[in-house]
């Protein structure tokens, strides 16, 4: 426990550490944004004076209020150990926009600018969605248990961060393996940096170093890195409105895509603030589901195309010891950097690698926090619920370029990864349920599942009716073998 009547400090050296975590993992999504935009066709001025701005004005508005949040729950509580909630684009919400709704809406109208507007205008209503859906919020996560909700998020974390973070730590292996030892050391053992450095900005400087002594990193990094350099001022606009007009004439069906992501993006909010409250800080849900929804529209109005929830890494930040001032500087550096074209030049001289081993600690530290928030009878439904995004990793990193590769492997692959949070969630709490003996609230999940199966949330590439049958039979039949169970049980008392 804190100090109590200590001050809650603006900004400590814990921050450090958890700044270039948050940070890395932001500044990734955008680079990917502005990479893929660009291959698309989409001009440089709207990808950077237009996208890129709006996800920043996002992710400053949500840092900045989850900061002032941490420091009102600091006083309520009498503590000065709260960490902030991080803030910014969601991985798998940013894949689904770029591919369904971008590119379809680039391919169908052949404009860029226009294909941009009903991005935009498809943004701001995930975003109304969201704020909507948080008034059930606290509900939901009353009625999901920790297990299945943390489970999913721990599955999200060996996959997309400590998996695949570690394989870009290996992309330069000398290199990597030091500074994931320097992370292992100062973050992990909580042993203190040369000349108290804090250790992810220590092991940050010492990577890049070696990277440009040993020739891992040339010259031509630096001329990259500058070519974007500009001046992109934050000025919002009414290009929402006009995507509005154009969504509900020519491209209605995008909204298919939009409705189950953000339901997505809504639980994955509830997701991550259950692992912070079981990390010790607790959120009201409603509040973070609304500021979610709230960010995600205000972005639209400058220009964003891309929802913004509660960050997965929230949990590394909390294991690094940070509070609010992380989450203040990384709203105010990604302002300054996007204004001035600088995601890029960042992106392009520091080396991946590099970095990487931070994201790796903050995805160990989120599937330990599964663990140990929960009783070690519920850790069959933790490690079940991760299964799925391995499943929907596969699917998302090789799919793409390799069908007949992942469909060798199983046919069931693409089945489980699409709607992949969802079967998680599912999966885990029938477990959980079932642990408790508690039959008929399995079954609930069962049947709540084969519905999901049959619109198509689950197993399916759209919404539609009877989408998965396959998958709704079986949901029933298991709903069906619960039911059995609940009447024999309730027999035998």
């Amino acid at each position: 426990m804190a100090v109590s009547n200590t001050p809650y400090p603006w900004y400590k050296k814990e921050d450090t550490d958890a700044f270039f975590a948050l940070f890395q993992n932001n500044i990734a999504n955008f680079v990917i944004i502005a990479i893929t935009m660009l291959g698309m066709g989409f001009p440089a001025d709207i990808v950077y004076g237009q996208v890129l701005p709006g996800a920043a004005i996002a992710v400053m508005a949500g840092n900045f209020y989850y900061a002032w949040s941490a420091a009102r729950l600091a006083r309520r509580e009498n503590r000065n150990d709260v960490t902030a909630l991080s803030y910014g684009i969601s991985t798998p919400v940013m894949f689904v926009f770029l591919f369904g709704v971008l590119l379809p809406a680039k391919q169908l109208t052949g404009d860029a600018e226009m294909a941009w507007k009903i991005a935009v205008a498809a943004c701001f209503i995930s975003g109304a969605i969201e704020t909507s859906i948080s008034f059930i919020g606290r509900w939901v996560q009353y009625h999901l248990p920790r297990a299945a909700m943390l489970g999913a998020v721990a599955g999200v974390a060996l996959t997309f961060i400590a998996g695949e973070m570690l394989f870009k730590t290996l992309e330069m292996p000398i290199i990597g393996l030091v500074v994931l030892t320097l992370i292992i050391i100062g973050l992990v053992a909580r042993v203190s940096m040369p000349f108290r450095i804090p250790t992810s900005l220590f092991a940050i400087i010492v990577g890049t170093l070696m990277a440009y002594l040993i020739g891992d990193s040339g010259s031509e990094r630096f001329s990259d890195a500058f070519t974007h350099l500009g001046f992109y001022p934050l000025i919002p606009g009414m290009d929402w409105y006009e995507g509005l007009g154009l969504l509900f004439t020519s491209m209605l069906a995008v909204l298919t895509v939009v409705l189950p992501i953000t339901l997505y993006n809504a639980i994955e909010t509830i997701n991550n603030v259950e692992a912070m409250e079981a990390a010790g800080d607790g959120y009201d849900v409603r509040e973070c589901q609304a500021v979610d929804g709230a960010g995600t529209m205000l972005g639209a109005l400058f220009g964003g195309v891309f929802p913004t929830t509660v960050y997965i890494a929230t949990v590394g930040a909390k294991w690094m010891g940070a509070g609010r001032g992380y989450s203040l500087l990384n709203g105010a550096v990604y302002a300054v950097a996007t204004m001035f074209g600088l995601i890029a030049a960042l992106a392009a001289i520091i080396p991946v690698s590099v970095v990487a081993p931070i994201l790796v600690f903050v995805g160990i530290s989120m599937i330990a926090t599964a663990f140990q928030a929960n009783d070690t009878r519920y850790y069959p439904a933790v490690a079940l619920a991760m299964l799925p995004y391995f499943a929907n990793y596969v699917m998302t990193r090789f799919n793409r370029g390799a069908e007949e590769v992942v469909s060798d492997i199983s046919n069931a692959i693409v089945l489980m990864g699409q709607g992949a949070m969802f079967m998680a969630i599912f999966l885990g709490a029938i477990t959980v349920s079932v642990i408790d003996h508690q039959f008929r609230r399995a079954a609930v999940f069962a049947l709540t599942a084969a519905g999901f199966s049959f619109v198509g949330l689950m197993h399916a590439p759209e919404l539609t009716l009877n989408a998965a049958p396959d998958f709704v039979i079986g949901y029933l039949i298991m709903a069906a073998m619960l039911v059995y169970f609940e009447w024999q049980q309730h027999r035998s008392q």
